[in-house]
């Protein structure tokens, strides 16, 4: 819902206090880098919800109405991403930590998982990133949407081994096949025709008048976008990983299924040596889980600063199936294409991956068929408000 410029905001005090005690509480069982890693978590939460930032309702409106403002702010970022992320990643590390890029293979499995992404974000009605603002904003279809979303990731862990026999390459990172200066100006070149173009075929409209405030938004997309980027970088150097969302959700259900007696041992995916640990420790203990948690609480946070925070959103129930469909075929394209709009799209890219080009290549047309499959379920076309936001 839109903000009307000539009205004061009635912040949700007791929903931001609950969150900031969230924060708080969780503090003391972190280590010192964990601590940071909430912290940006929960930043990444404030400027998704306060920017709208999100990918479904982008491309919806992009594909149906030729408004693609969302998309090049989304383009925008990446290029940003990829001129920071350079440095580091040409020299392994940052300020003595070690750092990698967001690169894995090339093969069938990330265009099927991409593709089946793309429809589940249109019928989920978010994308990874999306999912977790919003669910984190209030929005209880959202809510299911995540549910659906873990057990998918889960799901598809369990049948990673049959995935990974299909046709495919090793990783190929072009920062390290072509050359750092090379990659980043023919990945700039690309990211800025593709935004020209966007702008080009654009229908003109009349931008809307907002009054943008630092701290109950909204915020310009532009501006999210670049606090994305940079809070990208963040990660990348406390983390040696880019942002990434999805393995989390992956961990989360296998977490779940284990307290009901599913025996790990029984999936070749899970007698990997980091898949063993993650399960042993605590989700504390796991980068992602932890990042993934404060954006929950951020966007908490940044919806009651808003006076937005809303838990009582009715919803049929065609559309708690759409959440579920949805969240199931997020989770499940998630696992099988190595991440979702973050972890393969955005980090991948930015990361100079080729497969994080083919995700965006596919999840495309997945995304069309998503859009045509909404009405069956009862989920309008027309978002309310065309901006980069999810829906």
């Amino acid at each position: 819902m839109p903000l009307r410029p000539d009205r004061s905001v009635a912040v949700q005090w007791p929903v931001a206090a609950l969150a900031l005690l969230g924060v708080l509480g969780l503090m003391p069982f972190l280590a010192g880098r964990m601590i940071a890693l909430l912290v940006i978590g929960v930043w990444l939460g404030v400027t998704l919800f306060h920017a709208a930032f999100g990918f479904a309702s982008a491309y919806r409106v992009a594909i149906l109405r030729r408004e693609s403002a969302g998309v090049r702010a989304q383009l925008w970022m990446v290029a940003l991403a990829t001129v920071l992320f350079a440095p580091a990643l040409a020299t392994g590390e940052v300020f003595g930590q070690a750092v990698g890029g967001a690169v894995a293979p090339v093969g069938w499995q990330v265009a099927i998982g991409a593709f089946v992404f793309g429809i589940g974000m249109q019928l989920g009605g978010g994308c990874g990133s999306g999912t977790l603002y919003t669910a984190g904003g209030g929005n209880p279809r959202m809510g299911v949407t995540l549910l659906a979303f873990i057990a998918g990731s889960f799901w598809a862990s369990l049948h990673m081994g049959w995935w990974q026999m299909l046709p495919g390459i090793p990783a190929v990172s072009l920062g390290h096949t072509l050359g750092w200066p090379q990659a980043v100006a023919l990945q700039l070149a690309v990211l800025g025709v593709a935004a020209w173009w966007l702008k080009r075929r654009d229908r003109a409209s009349a931008p809307a008048t907002r009054r943008h405030r630092v701290w109950q938004g909204p915020w310009p997309l532009m501006a999210g976008a670049v606090a994305l980027a940079v809070l990208n970088l963040a990660t990348l150097a406390l983390a040696g990983h880019p942002w990434s969302i999805t393995w989390a959700f992956t961990l989360w259900g296998a977490k779940a299924a284990s307290w009901v007696g599913w025996d790990a041992a029984s999936a070749p995916f899970w007698q990997g040596g980091f898949q063993q640990a993650a399960l042993a420790n605590s989700v504390l203990t796991d980068t992602t889980s932890v990042m993934d948690i404060g954006l929950l609480l951020g966007a908490m946070l940044a919806a009651a600063l808003a006076g937005r925070y809303a838990a009582n959103r009715r919803f049929s129930g065609r559309a708690v199936m759409a959440a579920v469909v949805g969240g199931l075929l997020m989770g499940y394209g998630a696992r099988i294409a190595f991440g979702c709009n973050i972890g393969a799209f955005v980090s991948g890219v930015a990361s100079t991956s080729v497969h994080g080009w083919l995700w965006i290549a596919c999840a495309i047309p997945g995304t069309v068929l998503g859009i045509w499959l909404r009405p069956m379920f009862g989920l309008a076309n027309e978002p309310p408000v065309a901006t980069g936001g999810t829906g």
